[in-house]
């Protein structure tokens, strides 16, 4: 069974689109805002370096150079006699935009070593060494050499000890697993190397945190106000579509929709109650239509019928009476054809099996070629009467052309189907599909025995569709044509 992502309703593909379109704003600014913030705090870290890397050099100008062996005593790398390490000088510009757990590592270390302080494994950030330039540039300072690279804290016996001093390995496990940025500089070839250290913040802003919940406070209030407006919109449309299904199924003009909704919602429930109602009259001058028909037409050929039986010349008596048979049949054709809309009989449960045995015995019976093939047992609730005739349409048409029927009836799947078969010389298809056009014929002539006045196709596929199937026609692998009445079970 597929899952079915896209909505079916008005509403629930109206809410899905407002929600995809919201999720794919909110990415691109969340994209934005990250990129936004990374550029930040990556601003901040080397302005903090900086601004550490010049305190620390003007300080070591003021005292003079500082020995190598002296450098762990330096006023900026330790604290001073009587001091506890947690109260080392912090760096001004350092604590911005570092919010990393833990006093100490917000600081930013200061060491001058001799040594390089950088590991053969260690990958140079090439992009953050040329801020940085630029921002020692910028100061007046020009170094000889600049290296930055990152680092984990548990690589750094330098911070690892003063870390594990400041740090409770019962609060925070995770000590050893942060990463710092190194900065290396020194002014001129040969001089010792400035090293400033700074703890990196977390990878995840806090401002996405936020927009996070802004954007679930927006689905909860756009799409909210946005269902009931819809809501507003498509109940007067889903009350309607039952209105229109109705309306077809029983041509009644009761029970219309009074007017309500949005104002074009309501115009059209205006302009669907008046063309019911255009559409009502006409049905109902349609049924006097027929009435007088029937009335106006059929007794006078029934009284040309009896007058008919004066004719003393046998010839000309069975012309004459063929002649008033023939448009009395069309006359019954046109009547049932304007009635099959709306008919009189209710459905009824019937053994489909045994009408189509019973249509074909009666055939057998005159003579005719038709023999009974395939025959499922299937009950189901039909108007006999109407579909009693359609058969007769279609076998009449198959002895008529081709002068052979086999008649079958197969259950498949949620359909019956009944198919009349023949052995004629079949239909180019391009002219099948015209053959269901009231009064369209392939024979030219309106002559009852070669075709009749076209109306039993078109009479058969209108009492198909008022069973809720379909009638078709198809040519035949081996030869001939192929009529399909499909009808649903349920």
């Amino acid at each position: 069974m597929t899952l079915r992502l896209w909505p079916r309703s008005l509403l629930g593909q109206m809410l899905l689109s407002v929600a995809m379109a919201l999720l794919v704003a909110q990415g691109i600014s969340g994209a934005l805002l990250w990129r936004a913030e990374q550029q930040r705090r990556e601003t901040s870290i080397l302005n903090a370096i900086a601004f550490r890397v010049i305190g620390g050099d003007e300080a070591s100008q003021g005292r003079g150079h500082t020995p190598p062996d002296r450098a762990a005593r330096d006023p900026h790398t330790e604290p001073r006699s009587g001091e506890q390490p947690g109260n080392e000088p912090r760096a001004q510009a350092g604590n911005h935009g570092n919010n990393d757990r833990g006093g100490g590592m917000r600081r930013i270390r200061l060491e001058r070593t001799p040594d390089l302080p950088v590991r053969a494994n260690e990958t140079r950030q090439t992009v953050r060494e040329t801020a940085l330039v630029s921002l020692l540039a910028e100061q007046g300072i020009t170094p000889a050499d600049v290296i930055v690279v990152e680092r984990p804290l548990a690589d750094d016996p330098f911070l690892l000890e003063r870390a594990k001093r400041r740090y409770n390995p019962a609060e925070d496990q995770n000590i050893a697993d942060r990463k710092f940025l190194l900065a290396a500089l020194r002014m001129a070839p040969g001089q010792d190397w400035t090293v400033a250290r700074i703890a990196l913040p977390d990878n995840v802003p806090h401002s996405l945190h936020t927009m996070l919940w802004q954007t679930v406070l927006l689905y909860c209030i756009l799409v909210g106000l946005l269902a009931l407006l819809l809501r507003r919109i498509t109940r007067p449309l889903a009350e309607l579509t039952s209105r229109v299904e109705h309306f077809a199924e029983t041509r009644e003009a009761e029970g219309q929709l009074a007017p309500h909704g949005p104002e074009d919602i309501s115009r059209l429930i205006t302009a669907h109650n008046a063309m019911e109602d255009r559409i009502a009259a006409l049905l109902r001058e349609k049924d006097v239509m027929l009435g007088a028909i029937g009335h106006d037409l059929k007794t006078p050929l029934a009284g040309l019928r009896i007058r008919i039986e004066s004719v003393t010349n046998e010839t000309e008596r069975q012309k004459m009476a063929a002649t008033v048979e023939d448009i009395t049949r069309t006359l019954d054709d046109i009547l049932s054809l304007a009635r099959v809309g709306r008919p009189s009989d209710p459905l009824q449960k019937t053994e489909l099996s045994a009408l189509v045995g019973a249509l074909v015995d009666e055939y057998e019976d005159m003579g005719e070629n038709a023999v009974l093939g395939r025959t499922d047992r299937v009950v189901m609730p039909i108007r006999e009467t109407w579909l009693r005739r359609a058969l007769r349409n279609l076998i009449g048409n198959a002895l008529r052309y081709a002068g052979n029927a086999e008649v079958s009836l197969q259950k498949e799947g949620n359909e019956a189907v009944i198919r009349i078969a023949d052995k004629g010389p079949g239909i180019p298809p391009d002219e099948i599909e015209g053959l269901f056009e009231p009064f369209a014929r392939r024979e030219p002539s309106r002559n009852r025995t070669t075709g009749g006045a076209g109306l039993g196709l078109t009479l058969a596929r209108a009492i198909a569709e008022q069973h809720g199937g379909r009638l078709t026609l198809s040519n035949r692998p081996e030869g001939g044509l192929l009529a399909e009445l499909r009808l649903p079970l349920a």
